[in-house]
């Protein structure tokens, strides 16, 4: 159950070290700046730059809950600012501020990669980062920067380490079905369901085998649909089967199931092929079961990666040094679970409309305010 105190954000903000080094003479209060930053990005603002301009013209009003005592700062400010600042710290306070605001979490969490496209220039490649996803409420509970030359099997094991995950079933595509990680999820008490393609090879074969053998049978476990859209037609078949005797469980700790999924669709008169997509699971779900978690999964490409690119601006962002691109992008991950909590405004707007409307409105912004509870002294 989500538990709405959106004013603990200040209290978690405020464990983060300033970067700056105090013998230079800081003019600006840090938490302030920080509180400036997500008040602009709630407001409309993706850019630095509309950060500090967003600032200087809501100066009166950020006055009515901020001291400024040297006003608002300058974009150069916001811009050494950004690079410096330690992301762990600002990744840890935003798992704590998620954790204080959502409680225990029950249901399905998805873990999944993204790269932030504007992030690479001058001949450095842009900046992968793995977020997790809690697929009920479309919030973001943390993410974790992908190490240079390195690759999404590295970052998933520590954010998982950072996150609880009791209760809760992980979801991980292909890429994520790692022996290390379905160890790693049962020893945090969590479930997984991992996507199986080519890796481990004597595990996909095992499990088609599996399926080609127990297929005809009238008392397989399987689920039908037809989901319709405008122009497009998707027709998925999925399949469960007992694990035992088909996965080692020395290798895949409390595997209970095997899932297979076959899915036909079409695009306008346009009819693909065959689809064929097999999973292990360390619960015992039903066919159905399976079919709704896989669907609920692409939640965190439609309601995360979507709306930071499409309603944040995200890949268009130019933000590139230092620590920068991973600190902007939690900024903007911090809005759209700010967004997302708040449970009491009924109006039924796109979350772009809802930013839309905060920059227009001193009152609106006041509601989704990160710190209307509290005078910051």
């Amino acid at each position: 159950m989500i538990k709405t105190k959106v004013a603990s954000l200040v209290c978690c903000l405020g464990d983060i070290d300033d970067p700056r080094k105090a013998s230079n003479g800081t003019l600006h209060d840090f938490l302030e700046i920080l509180v400036i930053a997500i008040s602009a990005i709630l407001s409309d603002g993706d850019t630095i730059e509309d950060i500090a301009e967003w600032g200087r013209t809501k100066e009166a009003w950020l006055r009515e809950f901020l001291v400024l005592r040297k006003g608002v700062p300058s974009g150069k400010t916001f811009l050494r600012i950004f690079p410096a600042l330690d992301p762990k710290q600002f990744e840890a306070a935003f798992r704590r501020w998620v954790a204080g605001v959502v409680g225990a979490l029950k249901g399905v969490m998805a873990v999944d990669g993204k790269t932030v496209r504007g992030s690479g220039s001058g001949g450095e490649s842009a900046i992968p980062m793995v977020s997790a996803f809690a697929t009920e409420w479309g919030l973001v509970l943390g993410q974790e920067k992908v190490a240079s030359k390195s690759n999404e099997i590295t970052a998933i094991p520590e954010l998982l380490k950072a996150l609880s995950i009791h209760g809760l079933l992980v979801r991980i595509d292909a890429l994520g079905c790692q022996k290390s990680f379905a160890r790693q999820i049962t020893d945090q008490e969590g479930d997984y369901r991992l996507a199986v393609k080519g890796n481990p090879p004597g595990l996909l074969a095992a499990i088609e085998a599996e399926f080609i053998d127990q297929y005809p049978l009238e008392e397989v476990d399987r689920h039908r649909q037809v989901h319709k859209s405008p122009g497009r037609i998707v027709a998925p078949i999925a399949s469960v089967l007992p694990a035992k005797g088909v996965v080692d469980l020395a290798d895949w700790p409390k595997c209970k199931r095997i899932g297979l999924i076959d899915s036909l669709r079409k695009i306008g008169d346009n009819e693909s092929k065959l689809e064929r997509r097999y999973y292990i699971l360390s619960r015992e779900w039903t066919a159905e079961e399976l079919a709704a978690a896989t669907r609920s999964h692409w939640g965190i490409e439609n309601r995360v990666y979507w709306v930071l690119d499409v309603t944040f601006d995200e890949d268009a962002s130019t933000v590139r040094k230092g620590n920068a691109p991973q600190n902007f992008s939690l900024l903007k991950k911090i809005v759209l679970n700010l967004l997302r909590l708040d449970t009491t405004d009924k109006t039924k707007c796109s979350l772009r409309m809802e930013r839309k409307r905060a920059a227009w409105d001193d009152a609106i912004r006041g509601h989704w305010c990160i710190i209307r509870h509290e005078k910051l002294t």
